[in-house]
């Protein structure tokens, strides 16, 4: 299995730790995290493939051996897949030589993966600060002092940038050189978009230090699911669990074997040509392969061509559904998670509390959950400087009950709006944008969370945790 995804990764140009081939053990994370009122963690499980080191001979004669039975897949003899046309062409090479080799050749990408995951925890560790509004900062300076080498900063910087996004598949190609290229710049000058994420300098650090912040495109939709808390009432929600215990295990025991890393030092699309010098493929395994890989190239692109001039011209419906821009309501009482990045907490109120208009119609209707934008902070600085002495405090205010509760509202709006403002002069504003904001049917901001404003008190019963769906550096992890 892993020699044939090694031919089928070569001939799609992947690098080093693309060869590597399938882990034995890495984390799958659920589409919700556990969250108790402002804790959250991501919740997942670790997927363990004890059988994949084992041949199809191997298993035939477990099977055997036990009595057991087995059943043959029908399409893996069928040619129309890749996967089973490397596997028919290996079957011809199957000299114990070529297979020795290919398999010394795997193991040292294996070996250079575990030491880049191995030194690229260490990085995130140390030159990483995650900022509780849903952007990093990564400090330039502590890069330059530990002489990264490209490979380890590619790793980096691309965890970085997807655990920012949570876009689920990871920068590769010329985006990685792009990103690979702004990092070793210092000072930093320029901005730069690329992988859903926005890198610009952070202010007042000269350069020295660089902000990640998720880019909020618009041609992708925004998502929000409705989830229900696994716990609440104070008491513990985050059950011991031996997942930490044996990933901490697992990473121990790997310490053993990170010192074998042959390729660490060589371009991606090298691979090949250093197992030569190393002596690890003879120049018949290494003309062997590189045939396979040309072939199944050759095939790979021609389909590609054809499958692409089938749809040029034709737009594609999830192309049209990216476009809308979607808006989801909650309501009270409900928990969202908002672009796996966000979970959105809105408590209901207590009884006895009293009445205004914009609680009387969220209890109604609800509100839509979308991005802020740049009229929001506008709206803010406009409702700040709204003078407070032509509102007054509610109980000053001698007018009938309903106009008692707007202007009780408007007061408590203008209020939170100045403290908003304040906390808002902390946040750059290029993370700004990806925060989660409340509004109406009418668009009217009812509550921005994430920095402490509501239209009246009720509305403070929103609250905001950034609790991405997959952890730093998590998600693509291989323990073994």
């Amino acid at each position: 299995m892993q020699a044939e995804l090694f031919i089928l990764r070569l001939s799609r140009n992947s690098g080093v730790l693309g060869l590597a081939g399938m882990s034995f053990a890495s984390q799958m994370f659920s589409q919700f995290p556990d969250f108790c009122g402002q804790e959250s963690r991501p919740r997942g499980i670790l997927i363990v493939r004890p059988l994949l080191d084992f041949s199809k001979e191997d298993m035939y004669d477990i099977c055997r051996s036990g009595n057991q039975q087995w059943v043959e897949d029908p399409t893996n003899k069928s040619p129309v897949y890749a996967r089973n046309r490397i596997r028919m062409s290996l079957s011809n090479l199957s000299s114990s030589i070529f297979k020795t080799e290919l398999e010394a050749t795997i193991s040292a990408c294996r070996g250079t993966r575990l030491l880049v995951d191995k030194f690229c925890n260490l990085l995130l560790k140390q030159a990483v600060t995650i900022m509780p509004h849903g952007y990093a900062v990564i400090d330039l300076e502590t890069l330059r002092a530990m002489e990264v080498k490209d490979i380890y900063l590619a790793k980096f910087v691309t965890s970085v940038v997807q655990f920012i996004s949570q876009k689920h598949r990871p920068v590769r190609g010329k985006a990685v050189k792009l990103l690979q290229s702004y990092i070793r710049t210092l000072p930093s000058k320029t901005s730069l978009t690329v992988g859903g994420c926005y890198l610009c300098p952070a202010p007042g650090s000269k350069g020295t230090k660089v902000l990640v912040c998720c880019s909020v495109n618009l041609s992708f939709p925004v998502t929000m699911k409705l989830f229900h808390p696994f716990s609440y009432g104070g008491h513990n929600c985050f059950p011991t669990s031996d997942l930490e215990q044996i990933v901490k295990e697992s990473e121990a025991y790997l310490d053993r074997f990170t010192s074998d890393a042959p390729f660490s030092d060589i371009a991606t699309e090298s691979v090949l040509i250093e197992a030569k010098k190393l002596g690890i493929l003879s120049h018949s395994t290494y003309e062997s392969i590189v045939t396979l890989q040309q072939e199944e190239s050759d095939d790979f692109k021609s389909k590609a061509v054809s499958k692409f001039a089938s749809k040029d011209g034709i737009p594609s419906s999830n192309d049209a559904a990216a476009a809308a821009l979607n808006n989801f309501v909650i309501m009270p009482g409900q928990v969202g998670y908002f672009m796996d990045r966000f979970v959105v907490d809105w408590k209901t109120r207590c009884d006895g509390e009293g009445d205004c208009f914009f609680s009387s119609s969220c209890d109604e209707r609800g509100a839509e959950v979308r991005h802020m934008v740049d009229a929001d902070w506008l709206y803010l600085s406009d409702l700040s400087k709204k003078n407070k002495a032509n509102v007054g405090p509610p109980e000053e205010n001698n007018h009938q009950d309903d106009d008692k509760c707007s202007s009780s509202s408007n007061y408590y709006g203008i209020l939170s709006a100045s403290r908003a403002i304040e906390c808002l002069k902390c946040i750059p504003v290029a993370a700004r944008r990806s925060m989660p904001v409340l509004v109406n049917a009418q668009g009217l901001v009812l509550s921005i969370p994430s920095i402490g404003f509501a239209q009246c008190p009720h509305l403070m019963k929103v609250s905001v945790v950034f609790s991405p769906r997959i952890p730093l550096g998590g998600g693509h992890t291989s323990f073994l």
